[in-house]
């Protein structure tokens, strides 16, 4: 018998792009940028980083982490929408 464990995978599935245009910060309703390699959608107004799960992102404040001076710093600028 195979345990149950077995049968669990975990995998990352990336997020549609698309959704990404049409999601804003919960709390300041700005716009958000993708940060692929950490899986987190950041609003610098906000100075907040909302995880992405399973390409599922999680837009709730208290599950955000708080982003110090230097991350602010070291991102790049935002790209405007034409």
């Amino acid at each position: 018998m195979r345990s149950m464990h077995a049968c669990v995978q975990s995998y990352h599935r990336p997020m549609d792009p698309k959704l990404i245009d049409l999601l804003v910060c919960p709390v300041t309703k700005g716009p958000l940028d993708l940060d692929r390699a950490r899986q987190e959608l950041i609003s610098r107004s906000a100075r907040l980083a909302y995880p992405v799960r399973d390409g599922i992102p999680v837009l709730l404040e208290n599950e955000a982490r708080v982003l110090t001076d230097e991350e602010l710093e070291r991102l790049p600028p935002r790209t405007p929408l034409v």
